[in-house]
């Protein structure tokens, strides 16, 4: 077995783990990237963006389907699932060789394997053949993920009760599908998938969908998902899974029956943190299994970091990416940390959503004494020439200073728009300093400077 040697080794190549490669190799470092599956992870090849080329397709298809409004008139809208998926495939694919032109241009060394810690400064990396290597590193940062709760007692099998692995992965639209949890995955999926033309049912055991949002969002988005003919089953125990005959029953626990083709399970996902023979160097762990890390992500082992859903904070890719950049930072003697509070988040609904900061009843329950403001796309000229005017800027701030607490948007290119109250929040941004910002006409960021605006009871168009 031959020894290699670096300055960084990375354990998983998705956003935290390349974003870190690439960073510490930018710094000087000899650096290499142990990936046991593919490169890009979970976001790039299961997660973020499969499901957001499928999002493009489904919103191109509704945008068609409303066309003669704008007097564009077209015949039926046949989808072609198989080409679909075939362009999300491609862009997955692109954007793999991206990362590895990424990786090559910067030198860092890429080896497909399986880590399992010697010690605390050595590794052995085994691949598919069996061939082992053993990688000497300096620092060691785990980026190691996580996957989709594969839940065997709700019948899981890959096939007819699925995650959102295999559905990224399924040659046909199922006629009727069944999401079991009404979170940001499976809210994605039900938009997707009937905007498709499945018949689509969300049972959900909190009292409503998209329980952690605003309770504005969450009940504007639960509206909107019922007239599009979504069926969503709040309050609801599952009590057993069913495989008959063609056709998926799920029966909950007050006795009735929902029936479908597909069931579709988003209830949590599980963090890759097993395997890794953690416990025999002392890396300290969790209940979950997440990673425990200081500030700057550091484990409890001198030199070694964790970054990403490993960590069991924000499961996010845009976290993961950043801590890898502090972890990078601690390694080259900079100290620097993230504040958990001001990440921003969306939602690929549709219409989709961001946010950023505390919701309106998080503030309250934390003892704000508070102001909101709720600017309507109704109101927004570049939303009626759009064609696109549901939804809203919804702005808190504290009552006394007008210092902004957060941020809650459900329209189109909320995705977008949520990056300018990441940065208010950043700054520390009075409502009025945000006004002080001249807003371009006519844009949907309009709607944002109404909003604030609206926190001084001085929006012009109004505010809802």
């Amino acid at each position: 077995m031959s020894l290699l040697k670096y300055d960084v080794a990375i354990i998983g190549g998705g956003p935290g783990g390349y974003t870190a490669a690439v960073r510490a190799a930018q710094k000087g470092k000899s650096v290499i990237l142990i990936e046991k599956e593919q490169i890009g992870g979970t976001c790039l090849n299961w997660g973020c963006i499969p499901t957001k080329a499928l999002a493009a397709g489904a919103e191109m298809i509704s945008k068609i389907r409303h066309s003669q409004e704008f007097g564009i008139e077209t015949g039926p809208v046949h989808v072609n699932f198989s080409k679909l998926m075939d362009r999300k495939q491609r862009v997955v694919e692109q954007l793999k060789a991206g990362i590895e032109a990424l990786l090559i241009k910067n030198k860092v060394d890429y080896c497909q394997g399986e880590a399992r810690f010697i010690d605390d400064r050595t590794l052995s990396v085994s691949n598919v053949d069996q061939n082992v290597r053993i990688v000497n590193a300096r620092h060691i940062v785990i980026a190691t993920g996580s996957g989709p709760a594969l839940i065997s007692s709700l019948g899981y099998d890959g096939q007819r009760v699925i995650t959102s692995n295999e559905a990224l992965m399924m040659s046909s639209i199922p006629e009727r599908l069944i999401i079991i949890g009404g979170g940001v995955i499976g809210c994605e999926f039900a938009s997707i998938f009937s905007i498709l033309g499945s018949k689509v049912t969300i049972i959900e055991m909190q009292p409503s969908i998209l329980s952690t949002m605003d309770r504005e969002v969450s009940q504007l988005m639960s509206g909107l998902f019922r007239r599009q003919k979504i069926d969503i089953v709040t309050r609801a125990s599952i009590a057993a899974v069913r495989k008959e005959a063609g056709k998926v029953v799920v029966q909950l626990e007050n006795g009735k029956e929902v029936e479908g083709d597909r069931v579709l399970l988003s209830i949590g996902r599980v963090l890759n943190s097993s395997g890794l023979g953690l416990q025999e160097v002392g890396v300290e762990q969790g209940d979950r299994g997440e990673i425990i890390v200081n500030e700057q992500l550091e484990t409890s082992v001198p030199g070694v970091f964790a970054i990403g859903d490993v960590t069991g904070r924000l499961q996010l890719a845009h976290v993961a990416a950043t801590q890898a950049l502090i972890a990078v930072d601690k390694i080259c003697g900079i100290t620097r940390s993230i504040d958990y509070a001001k990440v921003p988040s969306c939602i690929f609904t549709q219409p989709e959503i961001g946010s950023v900061g505390l919701t309106a009843e998080a503030a309250i329950k934390k003892g704000y004494s508070i102001k909101t403001a709720k600017f309507s796309l109704l109101s927004s000229g570049k939303a009626h020439a759009m064609g696109e005017t549901t939804g809203f800027v919804k702005i808190i701030a504290e009552s006394e200073t007008n210092h902004l607490l957060g941020v809650h948007i459900v329209g189109a290119h909320a995705s977008d728009l949520i990056a300018e109250g990441a940065l208010a929040l950043e700054l520390g941004l009075t409502s009025e300093r945000l006004t002080e910002v001249i807003h371009a006409h006519p844009t949907l960021s309009e709607a944002f400077l109404e909003a604030a605006e609206g926190i001084q009871g001085l929006s012009i168009h109004g505010v809802n």
